[in-house]
């Protein structure tokens, strides 16, 4: 074994949790999938082709390192926005393999009507306003000048979409900013159509909204956190489970990430003696432990230290002493027969038994969002039925 953990990718699940997000958007909608943080640590390589099949054919991207790797999967009529970072001299390559950006400043969008002219394409843009969450974005007042601007370059220019981003709809302390905010959108949308600038689509809404508040759904959706089986936040998910068509059924997301390591070595350690770095775990009667080759390098966060849990032959195990760089030890005194090789699961199911990314997320203080993009873009990834 080259590499000391991988991910397992279902492409089952993928289709599922498509499907699903399908019928609460209907099928006049287009599904913008969000694959930024290395597709929420499932890898963009392995998890784009995955999600074509699953008959998705835009995806969106932060960077343009990002649209990098999706360009190099994806097929001829699959579509890649760019949300985010993109030098200007980057935009020459966008333009030329017909890659759609985000235009929020007078800098980027004077730039790519330049590099448009020097290539003879259009430049494929999303016009983003600021509504409310106050990060990027042309504020109202500049809308004129954006108009102006658009209509003396109209051959130059392929007007992608107006879109927005709403600031926390997962809860509903936000009620009232993300009402502000639809409103704004549409005001500003129709200020731009007023001055003979229309889009061809408006797109606001990402996970949370989509769910929260159906009338962000608009022409398209940009959906991350739901597509990977995860919900944006436990509101959201009890949100949706209280309302009455949905009361007493499962969970209709599915995971779509499994983490996988196997035991590197075990051994016996006497009663009175201390595990691993410093004095913070000592053995309480004579263990047997092993060693798991994932450390904080890897993600597995150090705050884990006598608080972690994986799974070995079906039974949750826990972490004793502190994680460090490359490896974990857990102790395996419950069990019998565990040998090195055997398979250890850091996130996901083994037997009756399963380690949800929530209850990972819990153990470190952090959002299902930051556990999953702090997986090692290097570790390999594999697409299982």
């Amino acid at each position: 074994m080259i590499f000391p953990s991988k991910i397992e990718i279902s492409r089952s699940a993928v289709k599922s949790n498509i499907r699903f997000i399908r019928e609460k958007i209907g099928r006049k909608v287009r599904l913008c999938s969000v694959i930024k943080g290395n597709a929420y640590g499932h890898g963009i390589h392995s998890y784009l082709p995955v999600a074509e099949e699953a008959g998705v054919s835009y995806f969106g991207v932060f960077s343009a390192e990002e649209a990098l790797y999706a360009d190099q999967v994806r097929k001829p009529d699959t579509e890649v926005m760019i949300m985010g970072m993109i030098d200007n001299p980057e935009l020459e390559w966008a333009i030329d393999r017909e890659i759609s950006f985000y235009v929020f400043e007078f800098d980027r969008l004077k730039a790519a009507i330049e590099y448009a002219k020097r290539i003879g394409k259009p430049a494929r843009i999303h016009v983003e306003f600021e509504t409310g969450l106050n990060r990027t974005g042309f504020h109202f007042t500049e809308l004129e000048e954006v108009a102006a601007l658009l209509n003396d370059e109209r051959e130059h220019i392929s007007i992608e979409g107006f879109c927005t981003h709403y600031a926390g709809a997962e809860s509903i302390s936000n009620y009232l900013r993300i009402q502000n905010q639809i409103h704004n959108f549409r005001t500003m949308a129709e200020t731009m159509n007023s001055y003979g600038i229309n889009a061809k689509c408006n797109h606001t809404a990402c996970s949370a909204p989509m769910l929260n508040y159906p009338d962000t759904i608009m022409d398209m959706v940009r959906i991350g956190i739901l597509q990977y089986g995860y919900w944006p936040n436990k509101e959201t998910y009890m949100q949706y489970m209280l309302k009455d068509d949905n009361k007493n059924r499962d969970n209709p997301l599915r995971r779509v990430i499994k983490w996988k390591s196997v035991v590197m070595s075990t051994k016996n350690v006497a009663a009175g003696e201390f595990i691993n770095y410093g004095t913070s775990y000592q053995a309480g009667r004579d263990m047997r432990i092993a060693t798991v080759p994932v450390g904080y390098c890897h993600g597995f966060s150090r705050s884990l230290s006598n608080l972690g849990r994986v799974l070995i032959h079906g039974r949750r195990v826990p972490v004793v002493g502190v994680v460090n760089m490359n490896m974990i030890v857990v102790d395996i005194s419950s069990l019998s027969q565990v040998k090195k090789g055997d398979e250890v699961i850091v996130i996901g199911k083994q037997r009756n038994n399963s380690i949800t990314l929530g209850s990972f997320a819990e153990m470190t203080n952090k959002l299902n969002y930051e556990s999953l993009v702090r997986i090692p873009h290097d570790l390999p990834r594999e697409v299982v039925p």
